[in-house]
């Protein structure tokens, strides 16, 4: 008996050994406890264990973050299902397009396959409950029993990404932990939280700027077409305690109704489950649209795009609330009152770090039971999608000529579409097309594929619908932007075909093209291509000297007629301790195309002497407060305070002494008001219903000026809160790029046009020796204005 005993115990103590490691005993504290926030070296750690200790959980590292940590994405699902996983994969890969797969065969297919749902996490790392959800979740998934975790576990393949930004879950424990015990705990990090995009890392889902997006479309999205994509997000603690769908309107309307109509369903499942549980504070159809691709790369996909937002708490630290503290969001509902779609308000009280993660644990496995008890019903809507991408009837193509005024862009463009999994072709000869000639060699992306509404919302111009708060008020403010024309912001020339046409087609992978009605430049690199000024800066760091032609602004590795000496500029770029977005991204773009430059701090403006080091100083758009005041004093430890309101003199004695300096979009508001410039800003001020541009592209028309050149006459801008300016008699400014006095909006939403009407956009104002150009405009913007980065190059180096 006692050997029989001791053989159990030792049987017992060994499957404890093997099983997963519960959360608690691993990281030290239950998930969500006060205080505590994981570090991203004990998540992969875990998420390793719980791969070696269950037969449920699969972990890879799908890529690297920007820092070089390794991003993770656990598979998760019964036992029998993970031996299989290659053939669910070829299911998922066959229904996704429906040329490959008739009816009658994905009859079949619709009994054999799982639903794919993938969660991902933490992308904005202040927003910090869901890396821990994930935690629990992954264990309860790896060790539970119970029906709802069986049924999930035999009719999903659950993919599951602890964070879609690891650098970042470092960045804000370190800070965390650091002020621990301070008046700064529970404060946002001095810095961002992303390398280069901060909060705009989940706006990044069409252009692919970075390797985290790249890796998950690359590694997930493209190669499990999942039929669910729910990201996890956090909102202001002082409404709602959790958003899900329905969305608000506007819905893009390429997005199929199927899946706007599975938003709806799956949202308001989540949210009758939550409120079965006793969760108060749960809202739908409220404070987020469903417009913009740079926020879904699923919905082009065959996707539904389930987004929850949970009210913070400063980070792991508690609040508590105060009925009077809960406020009016003016987006769809009131907080403070019972509604149709905010049934049980939330008064108050404590909220905690745990309390978040009750919530989204309650939504997750809402979400996952969901898809598992309609597995078919997904399966057949995707692929259902999918026959109505391919049968479509018009508009029936775009045409790409290969002959565009920027090789450069047109071909990233195209690079673009391609790795978000859009079919391209070449026509093998010349051909008609919407009364047209066309040449051999052009490309043409025909939209009956299952892809071809990613293209067509991508290519064509976006017309925003005119919403009001109430009949006649002001303008319903879009959750993010309302224009995303990739030919606008690159400069390409895509022409929208409706009608069938017929030619030879052969599907390419490359997209060489040639520069439109412009000789080659002769031994040197043409103005008009943007790639160019990657090898200038090549040539530049070999220690070659650079020449410009005057004329053509073409670029040469020897003396040209017409060309003189172009210098490598010394650039420093404006970094204050309030971090902003654009900055980051002004960085990505100058390391991208090889600029060299430094980070400029207040002190080292405060400083002076700023022309021995640098030739031009770039301030990225941020608000006139944020650089003159910075953080306030005894909101963060003492060095991270104040900005350069005192340091003005010096910023006018660089420019005296010839430096440049370039402002963009709203930090020009500082530039003008601190620096006293001569020009006025004619719609600061303006109330939304007399001027509003929430995220448009605009015509404007360029000047013959160095700042220029490279650029055809007529372009588009982006204008997001832009400035315009006119200038006081006498005044020495150039008006590089001015508004047309009508037809201005060319893609998104605009009100008030009448106040753009021959103003200026892009200015360049001489003082002294010196210069200061105020960019109306994001010329960099989130890595997709190709064609306004000349415009940018050229004032940073162009002369």
């Amino acid at each position: 008996m006692r050997r029989a005993a001791a053989l159990l115990l030792a049987a017992v103590a060994s499957a404890a050994a093997a099983s997963p490691p519960a959360p608690e005993s691993f990281f030290g504290h239950r998930m969500g406890a006060d205080r505590k926030l994981a570090g991203w070296d004990q998540v992969v750690s875990y998420f390793k264990q719980l791969d070696a200790a269950s037969n449920r959980v699969k972990v890879d590292v799908i890529g690297a973050s920007v820092d070089g940590r390794p991003l993770i994405a656990a598979t998760i699902a019964a036992s029998a299902t993970m031996r299989d996983l290659e053939r669910y994969r070829s299911i998922q890969g066959r229904l996704a397009d429906p040329r490959r797969t008739p009816a009658a065969g994905a009859e079949m297919l619709f009994e054999q396959g799982k639903a794919i749902v993938m969660i991902t996490c933490s992308i904005h790392s202040t927003e910090v409950a869901s890396t821990h959800t994930a935690i629990e979740f992954a264990h309860r998934m790896a060790t539970a029993s119970d029906h709802k975790t069986r049924a999930i576990l035999d009719n999903t393949i659950f993919l599951l990404v602890p964070s879609l930004n690891p650098d970042g879950v470092e960045i804000v424990r370190r800070w965390y932990e650091k002020t621990l015990g301070t008046p700064y705990e529970g404060s946002s990090p001095p810095e961002l939280y992303h390398r280069y995009l901060g909060h705009d890392n989940n706006r990044d889902w069409y252009i692919f700027s970075q390797p985290e997006t790249r890796a998950v479309v690359a590694r997930l999205h493209n190669e499990w077409h999942p039929q669910i994509v729910y990201d996890v997000h956090q909102q202001s603690p002082y409404a709602s305690r959790m958003f899900v769908p329905p969305w608000m309107d506007p819905i893009e309307p390429n997005i199929d109704p199927i899946l706007a109509q599975l938003c709806n369903m799956i949202g308001m499942g989540m949210a009758a489950d939550l409120t079965a549980a006793g969760k108060t504070g749960v809202v739908v159809n409220a404070l987020y649209d469903f417009w913009t691709p740079a926020r879904h790369y699923q919905a082009y996909h065959g996707g539904a795009r389930i987004l929850s937002e949970s009210a913070s708490v400063r980070l792991a630290t508690p609040l508590r609330i105060k009925p009077e503290d809960i406020r009016d969001s003016s987006r769809g509902y009131d907080p403070r009152q019972s509604s149709w779609n905010y049934l049980e308000p939330w008064r108050g009280g404590n909220w905690t770090l745990r309390d978040i993660v009750d919530y989204q644990l309650i939504a997750w496995e809402s979400c996952l039971y969901q898809a598992a008890v309609r597995r078919r019903d997904l399966l057949t809507s995707f692929y259902r999608i999918g026959v109505r991408a391919v049968e479509r009837t018009s508009p029936y193509a775009f045409v790409i000529p290969a002959s565009q005024p920027d090789p450069g862009s047109a071909a990233k463009m195209l690079e673009t579409l391609s790795f978000g999994l859009v079919e391209i072709e070449r026509a093998g000869n010349d051909f008609e097309a919407g009364g047209r000639r066309y040449r051999k060699g052009d490309y043409v992306i025909r939209l009956r594929q299952p892809y071809g509404a990613f293209a067509k919302t991508l290519l064509e111009r976006q017309d925003y619908p005119d919403l009001r708060e109430y009949p006649g008020g002001p303008p319903r403010r879009p959750y993010d932007v309302t224009a995303h024309t990739l030919p606008l912001l690159m400069g390409v020339k895509a022409d929208l075909i409706d009608a069938r046409f017929s030619a030879p087609l052969q599907a390419v992978r490359e997209f060489p093209f040639e520069i439109e009605g412009r000789r080659p430049a002769e031994g040197g690199l043409s103005a008009w291509d943007v790639s160019s000024w990657r090898e200038v800066n090549r040539l530049w760091k070999a220690g070659a000297t650079v020449w410009r032609e005057g004329d053509t602004g073409d670029f040469h590795a020897k003396p040209a007629t017409g060309a003189a000496p172009l210098k490598r500029p010394r650039l420093g770029l404006y970094r204050s301790y309030a971090p902003a977005m654009d900055e980051g991204w002004t960085r990505w773009l100058l390391e991208q195309f090889g600029f060299e430059y430094a980070g400029i701090t207040n002190a080292d403006i405060a400083a002076g002497g700023l022309a021995k080091r640098l030739d031009a100083l770039v301030f990225p758009d941020q608000s006139e407060s944020s650089i003159a005041e910075g953080y306030p004093k005894n909101s963060m430890p003492e060095e991270f305070t104040g900005g350069l309101g005192d340091s003005v003199a010096e910023l006018k004695a660089f420019v005296e002494q010839g430096g440049a300096l370039v402002f963009l979009n709203d930090s020009t508001r500082f530039a003008v008001n601190r620096l006293g410039l001569p020009v006025k800003d004619v719609v600061e001020g303006a109330a939304s219903s007399e001027f509003y541009s929430p995220g448009s592209l605009l015509n404007v028309t360029l000047a013959d000026h160095p700042l220029a050149r490279g650029l055809p006459k007529d372009v588009a801008i982006w204008s997001q809160g832009s400035p315009a300016w006119e200038t006081r008699a006498g005044v020495e400014a150039a008006f590089v790029a001015r508004y047309p006095q009508t037809d201005i909006l060319a893609s998104g939403w605009l009100l008030g046009e009448s106040r753009l009407a021959g103003q200026a956009a892009l200015l360049e104002i001489r003082q002294g020796k010196g210069r200061i150009v105020l960019f109306g405009m994001r010329p960099q913007y989130r890595a997709q204005s190709y064609q306004a980065f000349k415009l940018f190059f050229n004032a940073i180096a162009g002369y």
